[in-house]
């Protein structure tokens, strides 16, 4: 039998279990918000929290909590992580802004028939930094409560 405390296991599993159980937050978010079921919340990316944030948070606690806070392969983590982190809210939300601007300009060009140049660009690709920052606090908390379940 497969042992998921204090190895490798426990970091994939708390960093995947991280970000899918986060995708469920934002789905719940979402359909409180807009009062509608969207199932394609599990597949995109943008929103509240951020998975990506919480999974690579999560990977970055698993590290530290098994291998310790002061070892190499926590600051590999943690600068992975951080980096993750900048990506979302930086460069893709920067993305997301240029495709919205694109895509209002698409519908101007084209009078409202986009579909004619292959539709339009996705706009939610990143994250306000505070996303990113409940993201990894979730990363944090659910990975601290995991290993604690798990290595009981």
């Amino acid at each position: 039998m497969i042992s998921f405390a204090n190895n490798g296991y426990e970091v994939l599993a708390a960093g995947l279990l991280s970000a899918f159980t986060a995708q469920v937050i934002k789905f719940i978010i979402f359909t409180i918000q807009t009062r509608k079921i969207n199932f394609k919340i599990f597949t995109t990316t943008g929103g509240m929290p951020s998975s990506h944030s919480a999974g690579v948070m999560g990977i970055s606690t698993a590290v530290g909590l098994i291998g310790g806070f002061d070892s190499l392969i926590f600051a590999v983590a943690l600068g992975y992580a951080l980096v993750t982190m900048y990506d979302a809210a930086g460069v893709r939300r920067a993305a997301g802004k240029t495709a919205a601007c694109l895509n209002r300009m698409m519908d101007d060009f084209y009078k409202h028939d986009v579909q004619a140049i292959g539709g339009k660009l996705k706009e939610l690709l990143g994250h306000t930094p505070f996303e990113v920052i409940m993201g990894a606090i979730y990363g944090i908390v659910f990975t601290i409560l995991f290993h604690h379940i798990i290595a009981g």
